[in-house]
């Protein structure tokens, strides 16, 4: 239902809702924001939640880019982000079409097994995969990380896109094949391309999550030359120890909301046209 088929009090009362949901979800970024720009004076003897004073102290990013190399651990979380990103979509889709267009004998099991994969913590596994990557000399490597992000977001895409390919009409696959296509050819110049909706949305979905992911990438890497954003922050506020430099740390965070945040903004309508397209059958 739309806001403007809605009585004058009940739009009131859903732009009320919906202005203040807006200010909580701003006022955290506002807020880091802000902080960024403070020296630990001003935190000490003004509320955590004032206004900065001024000048603004800017230069609390380039000192946090150049002296704590923020600028490589950028690159990993762009390059680990990326990969585990396309690889994840890659066998998503691919396990998600055959699920949804072709009946073999366990099919549904398999389906089951993948979808009640999603109820198991991730972190349980924690272990074997370390043994694991490091049995393959992939600890401490950026294709170490993006195998085990990947294989972590492959549930979810396939609980999507499963649902979308059953939505798509059989008749363009039997289309497709009339005209020569393999089955191959058929996938990713009919299928593919149609699924792209629900692609974008996974896609999103598992940046937010892998660009943040703080857990695995601490337990796989201990070179510092592999970390992630999220892992340097917390080396970084561990190696300030008894002085905590808050301008910096909070410039550190804000450099690591940023990426996801403008990729939210761009691709919000995606999101959730993916979202709907892939609820109906």
């Amino acid at each position: 239902m739309k806001l403007g088929n809605l009585n004058p009090i009940t739009k009131l009362i859903c732009y009320v809702i919906l202005f203040a949901w807006g200010i909580s979800v701003l006022y955290p970024l506002l807020w880091t924001l802000l902080d960024a720009l403070k020296n630990n004076e001003q935190f000490f003897l003004n509320a955590p939640w004032s206004l900065p004073e001024f000048p603004l102290l800017w230069e609390n990013f380039s000192y946090v880019w150049n002296t704590y190399n923020f600028g490589t651990y950028f690159v990993n979380s762009l390059v680990v982000t990326a990969g585990s990103t396309g690889l994840g979509l890659l066998l998503s889709a691919t396990t998600a079409y055959v699920l949804a267009r072709y009946k073999f004998k366990g099919s549904n099991a398999l389906y089951l097994l993948y979808i009640s994969s999603m109820m198991i913590p991730f972190v349980l596994a924690l272990i074997p995969l370390f043994f694991l990557l490091n049995s393959m000399n992939l600890i401490n490597t950026k294709p170490g990380l993006i195998v085990v992000y990947a294989s972590s977001v492959l549930a979810f895409g396939i609980f999507v896109l499963v649902g979308f390919f059953k939505s798509l009409p059989k008749e363009l696959e039997e289309a497709a094949i009339v005209d020569g296509a393999s089955h191959f050819g058929t996938f990713f110049k009919v299928m593919l391309p149609l699924s792209q909706p629900g692609l974008i949305t996974i896609a999103i979905v598992n940046i937010l999550n892998i660009w943040n992911e703080y857990i695995v990438g601490t337990i796989l890497v201990n070179d510092p030359a592999q970390y992630t954003l999220p892992v340097e922050l917390g080396v970084m506020q561990a190696e300030m120890q008894y002085r905590t430099e808050w301008g910096p740390l909070f410039a550190g965070l804000f450099i690591t909301i940023v990426p996801v945040l403008v990729i939210y903004i761009f691709f919000q309508r995606q999101i959730a046209s993916g979202i709907t397209a892939g609820a109906v059958k």
